[in-house]
């Protein structure tokens, strides 16, 4: 009996050892702690960083950044990232002041270094204009830091930023002294994008999945990783340029691959090409059950026509998240429904309708903004929220893409009763309309010459980001003064996304329909005479809303009725060769004469472009942005030299 308990307490005791190290070996995946931005006394938090339990203190090591502009060169990633230029154009073979594709993966060598408890790569960062954690994290960082770790790195208390250099904590890691005796030399620090498995990631750079799943803490039963999340993969060689490569996804791709029947293992590349299918496939299991999880208030408030409807379900607790396994009977329109909110759920927080009516105390009247959007408040912070009427899964799926500064972000959604409500983001100066068709006298601020230039170029800039860098590409079509919203710094945010329509290949380009919806005075002589729809569409309708802001009249009042259309209108107004001495009788007295002419008739020139009958002699939205990128610079020059408040 002796010998027995000893011969259990030594397997206890080695079992506990090896258990240690395997754990040693682990850094925690930070899942949902990238939402929480408050500085707390919690200093174990993964959101603070990886760590500093590896071999060495120091180490070479490779992130993984997608290039967007403006960081999309070899000089602009290596600043932004803390990375030598030389290494960065060397790994990834291309010249030294070369210009990425968008969206293109990067590989960025690094030094990491422990700083305290965590290792990390100290960026610097200088604030701009408009800038906020969210952006500065999930946009211009693309995930590789967090909003706690820059608080703490930078010991800020307040919730704004205000202008001045941040020191950015950039996540890395070295590895433990168990994965350097298992051959593993680097930890790259991936950023996970929509449609990323484990499995996936790992195949990429030749790792094996079993070691990027002990790498960052997670198993096969618990393997969801979320967008704008680092994973650590574990690699014995430093990756290569031909891995970043990727093939255009197809509907097949962005699904988790189908269960293959069990046979013996015929080899070891066998084994490990269908464990890969069972990492996919128990991720997938495992995010739909926390999906649940965080969608469960919707359920409960949804209306299902139940048919002998029974509820089991097993919560197993874990310490980093709950997992409820459903099992619930219901007919095939409510199982797409929810199916639907539970993919949303990925992605877009999905609240209750008890919170909304919380945050907007019942709907109240004194709530209201305008037509079916009241101001709430959720977490201490205002949000727009808004019933919505139409194609809403068509819309939230197209938000799901889209990160930028310039487009409202849908923070949330409810379903209740058979209708859609969206959370935004709340821009506390409304919508642009309210701004710009001002009278002398007016007690409200008038927007000035410059701020009126930045509008426009935040406006424009928002529909390039349509235009050109989601995928695939897609048309507004209804871009008004009401569908602008103006920020607490009068910067603008584009709205209203329900009629925009993708525009991918030429066949989307260009397409005839003949449902014409819009609003009137915006829309281009080609959609309402032959339903013709393409870019060319957004770019009148941005030059109607630049016409706008600088007369400060509505484009109806402007067009005459024997004009055919507001390019002939304009240019009876305002002929080019007596442009600039007209200009009086056109801009805006609000602004009280407080412009430069030479600035004024450049705008109107790019807004006669604009406006021109032929679509083909329209220009781009990114020719629009070069343009008014200069003309911003020569406002904010003029208004220093002279003066202008």
């Amino acid at each position: 009996m002796e010998s027995s308990s000893l011969s259990l307490s030594l397997v206890i005791a080695v079992s506990i050892l090896c258990f240690s190290s395997f754990a040693h070996a682990q850094q925690p995946y930070i899942g949902q702690d990238t939402r929480v931005c408050s500085k707390t006394n919690d200093s174990s938090s993964p959101a603070l960083g990886y760590t500093c339990n590896g071999l060495n203190k120091t180490c070479q090591t490779y992130l993984i950044y997608r290039s967007n502009p403006p960081y999309d060169t070899v000089p602009s990633i290596a600043r932004l990232l803390a990375s030598d230029p030389s290494q960065l154009s060397a790994i990834n073979s291309v010249a030294p002041n070369a210009t990425f594709p968008t969206n293109k993966m990067v590989i960025v060598p690094v030094n990491c270094s422990c700083s305290g408890q965590y290792y990390q790569v100290n960026a610097s960062y200088t604030i701009k204009r408009g800038d906020n954690y969210y952006l500065i994290v999930n946009s211009t960082y693309e995930g590789l830091t967090t909003c706690r770790a820059i608080k703490v790195q930078n010991d800020i208390e307040t919730v704004d930023l205000y202008s001045g250099d941040l020191t950015i904590p950039i996540r890395c890691a070295c590895p433990t002294k168990n994965q350097t005796n298992l051959g593993i030399k680097y930890l790259l620090s991936y950023v996970v994008a929509e449609g990323n498995y484990v499995s996936t990631i790992s195949s990429r750079f030749g790792a094996n999945v079993a070691r990027t799943l002990e790498a960052n803490g997670l198993s096969e039963q618990f393997s969801t990783i979320y967008p704008f999340t680092t994973l650590l993969v574990p690699v014995r060689n430093p990756p290569l340029s031909n891995q970043t490569i990727v093939s255009p996804p197809s509907p097949r791709q962005l699904t988790p691959p189908p269960p293959q029947s069990p046979s013996p293992p015929a080899s070891s590349s066998t084994s490990v090409l269908r464990n890969k299918w069972a990492y996919a496939i128990a991720g997938s299991l495992v995010g739909a059950a926390c999906a649940l999880a965080i969608g469960s208030g919707i359920i409960f408030c949804m209306p299902f026509r139940r048919r002998n409807v029974q509820h089991t379900a097993s919560i197993v607790p874990n310490d980093r998240e709950t997992h409820v396994k459903p099992i619930v009977e219901v007919d095939e329109e409510s199982q797409g429904l929810m199916q639907t909110i539970y993919g949303i759920a990925q992605s877009i927080k999905v609240y209750s309708f008890e919170e909304l009516l919380l945050a907007t105390n019942n709907f109240s009247p004194s709530y209201w903004i305008k037509g079916s959007v009241h101001r709430g408040e959720i977490d201490g912070c205002s949000v727009a929220i808004k019933k919505v009427n139409g194609d809403a899964i068509k819309e939230i799926n197209l938000f799901k893409k889209i990160n930028h500064f310039n487009i409202v972000r849908l923070s949330g959604i409810c379903f209740n009763e058979g209708d859609w409500y969206f959370v935004y983001d709340f821009a506390s100066h409304g919508p642009l309309s309210d701004w710009i068709y001002s009278t002398l006298g007016d007690s409200k601020t008038v927007l000035s010459w410059t701020q009126r230039v930045q509008i426009a170029l935040d406006v424009a800039t928002g529909l390039n980001y349509l235009h050109g860098f989601t995928n695939p590409p897609h048309i507004h079509k209804n871009i008004t003064s009401g569908n602008v919203l103006l920020d607490s710094d009068f910067r603008a945010k584009i709205t209203n996304l329900g009629m925009a329509r993708s525009a991918e290949g030429e066949a989307g380009r260009f397409a005839l329909t003949s449902h014409i919806v819009g609003t009137r005075g915006y829309m281009a002589p080609e959609y309402l005479e032959n339903g013709l729809v393409s870019m060319a569409l957004d770019v009148y309708a941005f030059g109607v809303l630049a016409m706008e802001m600088i007369t400060g009249k509505e484009a109806e009042s402007l067009t005459r009725e024997e004009s055919s259309n507001l390019f002939d209108a304009l240019d009876e107004m305002l002929p080019e060769d007596s442009m600039t001495e007209r200009l009086a009788d056109l801009i805006d007295p609000s602004l009280g004469g407080r412009y430069p002419s030479d600035q004024a008739a450049f705008m109107f020139g790019i807004i006669r472009c604009c406006l021109k009958k032929n679509t083909a002699d329209r220009p781009d939205m990114d020719e629009i942005v070069q343009y008014l990128s200069g003309l911003l610079a020569s406002a904010i020059n003029w208004e220093s030299s002279n003066n202008v408040i």
